[in-house]
């Protein structure tokens, strides 16, 4: 292997989020997230698991860091729990036990020189913010706001990388599309353009507040985590599979990353083919696809690094539609195909193709400006028996490093650090338990919630030894 094949403080991380691994659902005057709720409906969740107590990280903190030690991480990402610091939402209401716990696990990362990544929102809104219309009413980009500069204003002064919201495809299609996650809503074709719309605005809001504020003491670096798989046509001579591909593409990656990092508008194919397949079917009530307005803050150049959460690649052709009803399927016309060369890990739709995040990143580097770039997320499931000897994800991780350094190294992309998914096997939204990410196991059959380490997370922990001696040479 060649040597210095990632750059000096390259940041080697794990990566977590609230509801997925702290538990303490109504612990020390916590307020109830949409995730609670919708834990709490039957049906909803694979063997109607919750994450009430989920890896109890909010009692278990210690031996979360223990874990994180044992791997020799240089950075932590983790998200902070709206609900755990403002129960209601709103500034109106400061839960001090919320913020004490959050400050124990920013100063113990820092105390062992472990650099945190802050996620402001990831996936679990304040159930009372969702009873006054949630993502789909355009007074959460204010309300976010105002919460993202309190959590600037009592943490920043140690926290320098923040996220404002993880993959805000997953919470406006999951959430608000399909109905598959939390709020669990299933309002086609029109709510996950409204509640991305509105992401995007709270999320703009969220870094002209840092920037104006906040960056002049505090010296960070603030933007969003996109979720995107690598897609290619499935035939690479075919034009309508070629376009099919574009088409994918703006509608997922393009969806968030024109307006924050080329335009600071919507991809122009994307608002097109909303508004074609809207006059197809007769729907009169204006473009499904909102307008930034002039009068707020700007959308364009809100990101001061690219966050790419990556697990799978595609490829695609025309198709997948919903007949004559609105959807966003039927608005794209890209139909995903799973290549049978490549290996599936656990999770149907979790193809492994190591290949395919370099590839992103080189489109990534080529469309967006050269970007620093933090892959925030990135992993392989199991799911079935136990297995802590994991072969399969031992080779996965060693074959993805070595497609992130020849990114760096042939291609000249500017990545800037790497975040497994995840520190510990959590509660994996819908699927509950039964899909396990973690480079350490927890025993939730437990109460102790015992933490064993994967063989994984033992190769993964010496890769980070080996290139961290590489880097200081």
């Amino acid at each position: 292997m060649l040597k210095n094949m990632f750059p000096r403080n390259f940041a080697w991380g794990a990566a977590t989020a609230a509801y997925q691994i702290e538990g303490g659902w109504e612990a020390d005057g916590k307020g109830p997230s949409i995730w609670d709720t919708f834990c709490h409906e039957k049906g909803r969740v694979f063997g109607e698991q919750n994450g009430d107590v989920a890896c109890n990280s909010y009692e278990l903190w210690d031996k979360d860091l223990e874990c994180i030690q044992q791997l020799g991480l240089t950075h932590y990402r983790l998200s902070l729990s709206w609900a755990r610091l403002l129960p209601d939402g709103t500034t109106q209401h400061v839960n001090q036990k919320g913020v004490q716990y959050y400050n124990k696990v920013i100063d113990d990362l820092l105390a062992c020189n472990v650099t945190p990544m802050v996620t402001l929102y990831h996936s679990d809104l304040p159930q009372a913010l969702q009873d006054q219309g949630g993502w789909k009413s355009p007074s959460m980009a204010s309300l976010f706001n105002s919460y993202a500069q309190f959590c600037f204003q009592t943490f920043g002064d140690r926290v320098k990388l923040w996220i404002t919201i993880n993959e805000p495809y997953v919470c406006a299609k999951f959430g608000h599309e399909d109905g598959i996650h939390a709020p669990g809503l299933k309002e086609p074709g029109i709510a996950a353009y409204l509640v991305g719309h509105n992401m995007l605005r709270a999320h703009a809001m969220a870094w002209h507040s840092y920037n104006t504020f906040y960056r002049p003491k505090q010296k960070g670096a603030v933007s969003l985590a996109i979720n995107s798989d690598w897609v290619e046509p499935l035939h690479p001579g075919c034009t309508e599979d070629i376009a099919a591909t574009e088409r994918f593409l703006a509608f997922t990656l393009g969806w968030f990353t024109w307006p924050v990092f080329v335009t600071g508008d919507y991809p122009e194919m994307m608002r097109a083919a909303i508004d074609a397949q809207s006059e197809k079917l007769g729907y009169s009530g204006g473009s499904r696809l909102p307008s930034f307005s002039q009068d707020e803050p700007p959308i364009l150049g809100t990101a001061d690094f690219f966050a790419l959460n990556y697990y799978t690649s595609r490829k695609v052709k025309p198709g997948g539609g919903c007949g004559q009803m609105l959807c966003m399927k039927s608005d794209r016309d890209a139909e995903e195909v799973l290549d049978p060369s490549w290996p599936i890990c656990g999770i149907s739709w979790l193809a492994v193709v190591p290949h395919g995040l370099r590839k992103l990143l080189k489109y990534i580097m080529d469309n967006f400006n050269n970007p620093e770039i933090y892959i925030t997320e990135n992993g392989f499931a199991q799911v079935g028996p136990l297995q802590m000897e994991d072969v399969q994800r031992c080779e996965f991780y060693k074959d993805t490093i070595l497609e992130v350094a020849k990114a760096i190294t042939d291609n000249g992309v500017n990545v800037r650090g790497y975040f497994a998914w995840s520190l510990l096997d959590n509660f994996e939204w819908a699927d509950g338990f039964s899909v396990r990410f973690g480079l350490f196991h927890v025993d939730v059959s437990d109460t102790q919630r015992i933490q064993t380490i994967y063989r994984s997370g033992q190769e993964y922990a010496k890769m980070i030894l080996k290139y961290k001696s590489d880097q200081s040479r």
